[in-house]
């Protein structure tokens, strides 16, 4: 069977979609790159915000529209939180929960989710098999997903997945419903994991989950937190590369500071410095609306200690902008962070209502013109932050990644430890390795730099 495998949202997402295929590779199947090639359309969906269900539900009529033959299984975020709208959807034959998707015997139970359709559509309705989770629930045993990450990803950089759920319950946030409580793979597990991968030649990999800051929490061990991780991974494989996806900044504690200080040794192996750290507002008060864990002060005290350690540690954030009771006061008081912190990247986004949230209910709501101003005044202020850090490294020697692709213009493409995306020239040979580079210039929004290894 041809099948195509369709990712929306996160990296989270992005990392159980690379194990699926793998897994549909192993079990006879050829992988296809679109839905009009395909026998079946596997659609590992987001659900993040009410934009994201329309995403999926579009992406599912396109994919029946360019290909009327084609079999549509819709998984992930979307079809947890919304299982029977999509089932009701003519070009729907299944729906799969996220526990059922990270399942080693997922092509035995995408076979058992066809065979059953047929019979389910004399009925009108598609096949649906939906593990509830909710914030209420008990832990999953961690052994619920099984899908082992996927070695032969064309990816430079691949994602291991650590974790999964979320026990916070922050009012903006759907996560905790549609993946359950927090779990984690223990280190042992990991680091076989880990093993795979860098054998298998990638240069970096990246740490993910969907609150990759409560790793160990669940485990029952002596030692817990993702220092206790990044330290049983350095051990058991000493020569890989390893990046942290987002952890909240209550979440890194002096252990984890000094592992990011400590960088990469001469050949590029290490934990690289650099730590997105998603604060999603720089007011208290809109903090305590959004149930965050932490406070700006968390943020205040942390980035110099990071900066303390490594001048040139990347800082990244989150933050949603035009939050329901959000006023003027309280946007000059983010923005006034980010110029003070000189945050050089972020991910800013504008509040939307997501049903099944408690934000939806809240009052107050800003204007749609008022926040897009605040977000584009907040990009800008990160744009300036990002030429100054640039800026200040010019001449200076980092260690990167080189992607597998040139760019359109044929240059390779690099990432510096410290999440610089660079172009340079130079060989084929250099494609997929890691490389020491020099940086050497900045042209509005591209960064020049050159072997020197």
């Amino acid at each position: 069977m041809r099948v195509a495998v369709d990712t929306h949202g996160c990296r989270l997402n992005q990392a159980e979609s690379d194990a699926i295929a793998e897994q549909l590779r192993a079990a006879g199947h050829e992988l296809v790159p679109r839905a009009e090639l395909a026998d079946l359309y596997l659609l590992n969906s987001c659900a993040i915000t009410h934009e994201a269900d329309a995403d999926a539900r579009a992406a599912v009529r396109r994919a029946r529209r360019h290909n009327p033959a084609v079999e549509v299984i819709v998984t992930g975020c979307h079809a947890n939180a919304e299982p029977e709208a999509l089932a009701a959807m003519p070009e729907v034959t299944a729906v799969l929960g996220n526990l059922e998707k990270g399942r080693a015997e997922l092509p035995r139970l995408i076979a058992q989710a066809l065979d059953s359709a047929r019979g389910e559509r004399a009925d009108g309705g598609a096949f649906v098999s939906v593990s509830r989770l909710s914030r209420s629930v008990r832990r999953e045993r961690p052994d619920a997903w099984s899908l082992p990450p996927a070695t032969s990803v064309p990816r430079t950089r691949p994602l291991l997945k650590v974790q999964d759920g979320c026990d916070y319950q922050c009012s903006f946030c759907i996560v905790p419903s549609v993946r359950g409580r927090s779990r984690s793979l223990d280190v042992e597990t990991l680091a076989t994991q880990l093993r795979g991968l860098v054998d298998a030649g990638h240069p970096e990999v990246v740490l993910t989950g969907a609150h990759l800051g409560l790793w160990g929490r669940d485990l029952g061990q002596g030692e817990r937190g993702l220092a206790a991780l990044v330290a049983g991974l350095r051990a058991a494989v000493p020569e890989a590369r390893l990046r942290l996806g987002s952890v909240d900044p209550h979440e890194v504690d002096d252990a984890l500071v000094r592992w990011v200080a400590r960088g990469v040794d001469g050949r590029g192996a290490g934990l690289v410095p650099h730590l997105h750290l998603p604060i999603q507002h720089g007011d208290d008060g809109v903090l305590r609306a959004m149930r965050r864990a932490h406070r700006v002060a968390d943020l205040e005290q942390l980035a110099p200690k990071l900066r303390a350690a490594d001048p040139h540690m990347a800082i990244g954030t989150d933050v949603i902008v035009g939050f329901p009771g959000e006023d003027d006061g309280a946007f000059e008081r983010t923005h006034a962070l980010f110029e003070a912190l000189a945050i050089p990247f972020a991910h800013v986004f504008s509040w939307s209502p997501r049903s099944g949230t408690p934000a939806v209910d809240l009052p107050d709501r800003v204007p749609a013109p008022t926040a897009a101003a605040r977000s584009k005044a907040l990009r800008e202020r990160v744009a300036t932050n990002w030429a100054g850090f640039v800026d200040g490294q010019l001449g200076a020697l980092r260690s990167a990644v080189v992607l597998r692709r040139r760019n359109r213009q044929g240059q390779l493409v690099a990432l510096t430890d410290n999440y610089l995306r660079v172009v340079l020239d130079g060989p084929d040979s250099a494609l997929g390795r890691r490389a020491w580079i020099e940086l050497q210039g900045r042209e509005d929004k591209r960064v020049r730099a050159s072997l020197r290894d």
